[in-house]
This record gives C-alpha cells, structure tokens and sequence, in this order.
C-alpha cells in the first residue's frame, strides 16, 4: 500500500452564490469545493498547473464518487478535509470530506481519481518530480 498524506485544510464560509433558492449548497459545488482543496494541495507544495499547462501537461479527473449526507446551508462555516494517495507514477486517488466548523457535521465524501496527462498526446505520464517527492 502506498503512503497516504493528510493534505492541509480548506476553510472557507458558504455563500449566497454557493446556494440554490432554498439557501442550501447547491450538490454540484461540493466538486468545487474538493478542487479548491485539491487546487490548494498542490500550492501548498509548489506545484503550478499554470506552469504545467506551459509545458502541455495537466492533472484531469478520472473518477469522482460523492455520497451526500447532509446540507450545508448560506453562512456555514466549512472546511476540506482531503488526503492523497499515489496510486501509480500518473495517478492519484484524494478521498475528501465538507464538514461544519463549528458542529464537525460532515455533508460530503468524495473519492476523486486525478489523472496526470501530456495535453498534446492526451496519454497518460509521469508525476512531475516534485510531486514524486512528496510521496517518497
């Protein structure tokens, strides 16, 4: 089994533009919410996705799989909980959870399966080595 790495947490609070006309989290931006978190991992360990669409190479999502639990309403204060797995030297599985700051609520799980891609051939390579490193 591969290393599995606790990535930092995302907070952030909902708002309006987050919501549907009742006041809860639309379901579709719960995905955003885990790229965000996803977005901020590799940031956070100096990995661009500018850089990297420079040079024709990019991560893309694979799979994703959410089980809905509750909603998270207008003025929740919420946090990512993410951790990553290498699953080869080209992908990574996150398994990621929206939770309530204040109460620990979880309103979803997701298990995305992120790809690392030349832009050009669209086939399958290597991590950059930066990112092999963070898994060594």
């Amino acid at each position: 089994m591969s290393k599995l790495i606790k990535c930092k947490s995302l907070n952030f609070k909902i708002y309006v533009e987050d919501t549907d006309f009742q006041g809860v989290v639309y379901h579709a931006n719960y995905i955003k919410f885990f790229e965000r978190a996803r977005s901020e991992f590799l940031s956070d360990n100096k990995i661009s996705q500018s850089e990297l669409k420079k040079n024709d190479q990019a991560f893309v999502i694979k799979s994703v799989n959410i089980k809905y639990i509750a909603a998270a309403e207008l003025g929740d204060n919420i946090y990512v909980e993410s951790e990553v797995e290498k699953k080869s030297n080209a992908r990574m599985i996150f398994n990621q959870k929206v939770i309530n700051c204040d109460n620990e609520k979880e309103y979803a799980i997701g298990v995305v399966e992120v790809c690392f891609i030349n832009l050009v051939t669209k086939k399958p390579q290597k991590f950059p080595d930066d990112l092999l490193l963070i898994f060594d």
